[in-house]
C-alpha cells in the first residue's frame, strides 16, 4: 500500500525469506561460507542454530539457490513434525526416486545408488532439514545412519544439514544422541544483531528495494527500533512494515517514536525495560490511553 508513496520498487520489509534481501553482517557471511564449506568439502554434518527470527530460513534459501547454480541434488524437508517413515518419503518425493516411496528399504536402496551415481559424477547430494528442533530421537537416529553412506574415495557421499531454533542444541546433548553429535564437524550459529547492525540491516533492505539513502526512519526510530526488537530481524521487518503504513497513513514522509508506541501497543510487544505506559491491558476494564497526538502534520 505504501510503496508507490515511498518510492519503493517492491515492499522492503517483507516477512517471507527472500535470498535477495540477505543481510550479509559478518556473522550471515561466515555462517553461509561453513555452509558452502561444509557441502563442497563433503563434511557430512553440519548444524546451524539461532533464535526464532534471525534468519535461519534466508541462509538456507541462499544455499539452496548456489546447490541449484551448482547443479547439486538436494532434498529440503520444510516441516518437521514427521515420523521416520514419513522422513523417507519426504526424501523419496524431494529427489524423485524411482521407488515405492512407502518402503523405507527400497528408499534406502534407490537413495544409495543416487549418491553413488552423482558421486561417479564428481558431484555431492544434500539433505536439509529447517526446524529440526522438533525432530522425534528416532528420526534423528535415522539420520545419524545415513551418515554412514560414503565411500573411500568420495568420502560421505550425503552431505547433512539440520537447522532449528537453541533447543535442537540441547536436544543433541542427551545422552541418548551422543553419537550423532560425535559426527557433528561444522556448527554455525546466529545471534541477533546489535545496534549498529540493526540501523545497517533496515539501510539494506531500504536500498535493494529503492530507497538508497534513506530518511524514513531517523536516528532515535532506529535506537528504539533495534532495543524493542532486541535485534531480531523478523522483529524488525514487522515494525519497520507497520511503521511504514502507518506514515503512509498519517500522510508523514518520516517515522516518529510516537508512531513506533502505537505499532508496539497494536503488536502487543514486549521487551525489558519497556515503560509500563506501553503495556497491552490485560484485563477487560483496563483501559490504554492513546499514544498518538490527536493531529498530526504531514
Amino acid at each position: 500500500m505504501y510503496n508507490a508513496f515511498f518510492g519503493f520498487r517492491e515492499s522492503p520489509f517483507n516477512l517471507s525469506p527472500d535470498p535477495a534481501f540477505l543481510y550479509r553482517s559478518p556473522q550471515h557471511e561466515e555462517a553461509l561460507a561453513n555452509l558452502i564449506y561444509g557441502v563442497h568439502g563433503r563434511k557430512g554434518f553440519i548444524v546451524l542454530t539461532g533464535e526464532v527470527g534471525t534468519g535461519k530460513t534466508t541462509l538456507l534459501e541462499c544455499l539452496r539457490d548456489e546447490l541449484d547454480a551448482q547443479g547439486i541434488e538436494f532434498a529440503f524437508i520444510f516441516n518437521s513434525r514427521i515420523n521416520a517413515d514419513q522422513f523417507f518419503e519426504m526424501i523419496a518425493y524431494d529427489l524423485d526416486l524411482r521407488c515405492d516411496r512407502r518402503s523405507k528399504t527400497e528408499v534406502l536402496f534407490a537413495l544409495n545408488h543416487l549418491l553413488l551415481e552423482e558421486a561417479s559424477a564428481g558431484r555431492t547430494t544434500v539433505l536439509i532439514v529447517d526446524e529440526a528442533q522438533n525432530l522425534e530421537q528416532d528420526v534423528l537416529e535415522e539420520i545419524r545412519l545415513l551418515t554412514n553412506l560414503e565411500n573411500p574415495k568420495s568420502g560421505k557421499l550425503l552431505q547433512i544439514i539440520l537447522s532449528g531454533q537453541p533447543e535442537l542444541d540441547r536436544k543433541l546433548e542427551s545422552p541418548g544422541l551422543r553419537q550423532l553429535k560425535q559426527r557433528i564437524v561444522l556448527r554455525c550459529m546466529l545471534r541477533p544483531l546489535n545496534a549498529e547492525e540493526t540501523a545497517e540491516y533496515i539501510q539494506t533492505r531500504l536500498a535493494r528495494a529503492g530507497m538508497p539513502e534513506q530518511k524514513v526512519f531517523p536516528p532515535d526510530v532506529l535506537r528504539e527500533i533495534h532495543l524493542r526488537s532486541q535485534g531480531i530481524p523478523r522483529v524488525i521487518n514487522a515494525l519497520c512494515d507497520n511503521l511504514l503504513l502507518t506514515a503512509f497513513a498519517l500522510e508523514c514522509r518520516q517515522t516518529t517514536v510516537d508512531m513506533l508506541d502505537e505499532v508496539c501497543l497494536d503488536m502487543r510487544l514486549e521487551w525489558p525495560g519497556m515503560p509500563g505506559r506501553l503495556r497491552y491491558p490485560r484485563h477487560a476494564g483496563e483501559e490504554q490511553p492513546p499514544l498518538l497526538p490527536t493531529e498530526t502534520s504531514p
